[in-house]
């Protein structure tokens, strides 16, 4: 698909509903599930910075804290959805062009790699209703797909805003001797940030939040026929004030990969993978009157991780088979030289193997789904991880349900690495066992040209959760270790609704999950109830949306002793043409400056204040 010129192109009539998901280029995985997707023009409607906090429109969608990755520790960035939670790493699998960007050491993902402008499009697929993606996906998956690259293009853009905000992002596309493609992009990022301990318990350590980061992509196409290859490489530096005089994390990494996929009627793909990295972080004992701090330990985490996928598809009218083979090896170690004296070093080689299948037939109005996966999942342990289901369609209604059986191994993070947020110290184990997921899921979608309406009811049962035990907690120390928990139900129902008229585009969703341990504890940083409404107004140069976001009450803590209150944020962007190829730029978010509380340590964080910009861009006509 071309890119448009106009950079805030019109929101186009409400696409098809979505079948498959994208595994890389153009092999798809058929599901029963309900898959959600947001387009370009989707993307650039919703207020935020990265793309996590346009992300959050959608139910479900969360982090393991309530944080905004302008300030978040990458280790608390691990996404979840439908309620599943997350231990900073992800139960959710995100790829970029079909390349891993979960973390290889933790499985959290970093947000600053990824430009929203250059997003061409999101698919969201919720559950393990497919076989073909492995570790990671036990509660779904994000696939993100870079623009197309068949013709010139060149933007510039400068946003600046409070708290000392200034983005810079450029972006080109050069086609070449009509087979091949070079493209890249530049984004630049700084901020003075917030703070984020409220001002009534304040104390003279207590320092502002920021990041400062700068993530470059180059990218190589070959594109003739049927046949498509790409190589690219991304790299990230960031660097991070955590809210104290002494609390410091930074992060170097790079990525290097490579894809093929080719044919008509057989389509193979061939996909590798290589990423370097380099974590710091220090940590520090704080007093209680938040006065005084000292450096308990500094962390260097060195990881690298090497993957690689073979994928094959084929038609054999009424049916269709995809099946392959997967495979990464990840290195890490955590070294922490402790404060006065001594070392502490965890670490180790992690391997995974995987087989799959997944095969879909036609059946007059009824399609069936049939899907299972053999991965050895390192330390020992493998998994059988079955999928089924039945989609049937009558006229302008579709009936979907689906049954798997999915997993998670822990990561080298929570095997070996001990961390510290505040007064609260986080111990590693490497006696943790994979996570292992049953869910069920029954939907109806109604579809219209102007109008669609999803409704899904889930259940998902997890044996071996992987949390945060709390240990022992007091005002002045809290001390948890990950284990596998007691099992945990989560149940619930998501509805997601869009109506167009005109101009206007009118959106909102909303989840229930009732996600509780067996012995009745809510799930840690899952609220029961979490909604979103937004209303888009597009015409010629001029984009103005406005949306709210809410969410209930969720526990900070396994023991649901520390309760994070509900709260609701109002959010709007604005676009408008002001010349030809430029256009004016404003983003406001949390709007009415609503304090929330976003954890304890045990002292109460809070999230990001009022945050606004405004700036230009250019797009060469």
């Amino acid at each position: 698909m071309a890119i448009p010129q106009n950079p805030l192109p019109d929101l186009p009539a409400l696409p098809p509903i979505r079948t498959a998901i994208t595994v890389a280029a153009e092999l798809e995985s058929e599901t029963p599930a309900n898959i959600s997707v947001l387009g370009a023009p989707q993307l650039a409607a919703i207020p935020g910075l990265n793309l996590d906090d346009r992300m959050r429109s959608i139910p479900g969608f969360s982090l393991f804290r309530r944080t905004s990755s302008i300030i978040a520790n990458p280790t608390t960035q691990g996404v979840s959805l439908r309620g599943l939670g997350s231990t900073g790493a992800s139960r959710t699998l995100v790829l970029w062009d079909g390349v891993p960007v979960n973390d290889p050491f933790g499985g959290w993902v970093y947000w600053t790699r990824l430009s929203p402008d250059q997003i061409d499009r999101v698919e969201v697929l919720r559950g393990a209703s497919t076989s073909v993606f492995g570790d990671r996906a036990m509660g779904g998956a994000l696939a993100l797909f870079s623009l197309p690259v068949d013709r010139n293009r060149l933007s510039f853009a400068y946003e600046g805003g409070n708290r000392d905000q200034s983005l810079l992002a450029t972006s080109f596309a050069i086609p070449f001797l009509r087979s091949f493609a070079v493209s890249g992009s530049l984004r630049g990022y700084a901020t003075s940030g917030y703070f984020i301990v409220p001002a009534t318990i304040r104390g003279r350590i207590d320092t502002q939040a920021g990041v400062d980061f700068v993530a470059p992509v180059l990218k190589l196409d070959y594109f003739t026929g049927s046949h498509r290859l790409f190589l690219k490489s991304d790299i990230l530096i960031e660097d991070r004030d955590n809210g104290t005089s002494l609390q410091r994390n930074s992060t170097s990494s790079g990525t290097v990969a490579g894809h093929y996929s080719g044919g008509v009627k057989d389509r193979v793909s061939l996909l590798f993978y290589r990423t370097q990295q380099g974590y710091h972080q220090s940590f520090s004992t704080i007093t209680a009157d938040r006065n005084t701090e000292r450096i308990s330990f500094r962390q260097t985490v060195p990881s690298n991780a090497t993957g690689a996928a073979f994928l094959y598809q084929r038609s054999f009218a009424p049916v269709n088979v995809l099946f392959g083979s997967d495979m990464s090896r990840v290195e890490g170690t955590s070294t922490d030289a402790l404060v006065p004296t001594g070392q502490r070093v965890g670490g180790g080689v992690q391997w995974q193997q995987g087989i799959f299948g997944q095969a879909n037939a036609n059946l007059g109005p009824a399609r069936l789904f049939f899907g299972l996966r053999h991965h050895f999942t390192g330390q020992g342990n493998r998994f059988l991880s079955p999928s089924g289901g039945l989609t049937l369609r009558r006229g302008p209604v579709r009936f979907r349900t689906s049954a798997f059986r999915s997993f998670r191994a822990p990561t080298l993070n929570e095997l070996f690495r001990e961390f510290r947020q505040g007064n609260t110290i986080t111990q590693a184990n490497s006696s943790l066992q994979p996570e292992t997921l049953t869910g069920v899921e029954a939907g109806v979608d109604f579809l219209g040209e102007t109008r669609r309406l999803g409704v899904s009811l889930f259940r998902n049962s997890v044996e071996r959760i992987i949390t945060n035990v709390t240990l022992s907690s007091t005002p002045a120390q809290i001390v948890r270790q990950r284990r596998n928990a007691a099992a945990g139900l989560s149940r619930g129902i998501e509805v997601d609704a869009r109506q167009r008229w005109r101009n206007f585009t009118a959106e909102a969703s909303y989840l229930l999950a009732d996600s509780r341990y067996i012995t009745r504890e809510r799930l840690p940083q899952i609220p029961r109830h979490q909604g979103s409404a937004q209303l888009t107004y597009t015409r010629g140069g001029t984009l103005f949306a406005a949306g709210l976001r809410s969410f209930a009450a969720q526990f900070e803590d396994d023991r649901n002793l520390f309760l994070l209150p509900g709260f609701a944020t109002f959010q709007m962007t604005a676009r408008q043409r002001i010349a030809h190829g430029v256009s004016g730029l404003f983003s406001l978010e949390n709007a009415f400056d609503r304090t929330f509380v976003t954890g304890f340590s045990p002292t109460p964080n809070i999230g990001a204040p009022r945050l606004w910009r405004i700036g230009l861009r250019w797009d060469k006509p």
